[in-house]
């Protein structure tokens, strides 16, 4: 999977927050942005383990962002990442 594929996600005030830009300060998750994968890292407990905090946290925003990214609403991804990537002749 390549990176370009992945939501960065930071821990703000209890609160997991989507940084698609990647510019946020601290520790950042990365998840793909699926349902399943999210609802299978909280059964995990992937996400406070990755930022290392201590407390639960809340993905309910996160959880709607990614829901909105899957649906392929105003996304701002454009394509996907094979599509982005110019075809080099072997010969």
């Amino acid at each position: 999977m390549a990176a370009a594929e992945l939501l960065r996600v930071v821990h703000a005030d209890g609160d997991l927050v989507p940084d698609p830009r990647r510019r946020m300060p601290g520790r950042g998750a990365w998840v793909h942005p699926d349902p399943g994968c999210l609802a299978k890292a909280e059964k995990r407990r992937a996400f406070p383990r990755a930022l290392r905090v201590q407390d639960a946290l809340d993905v309910a925003g996160l959880r709607s962002e990614i829901e909105r990214i899957a649906g392929g609403v105003g996304t701002g991804y454009s394509r996907p990442v094979e599509e982005q990537r110019k075809q080099v002749d072997p010969s």
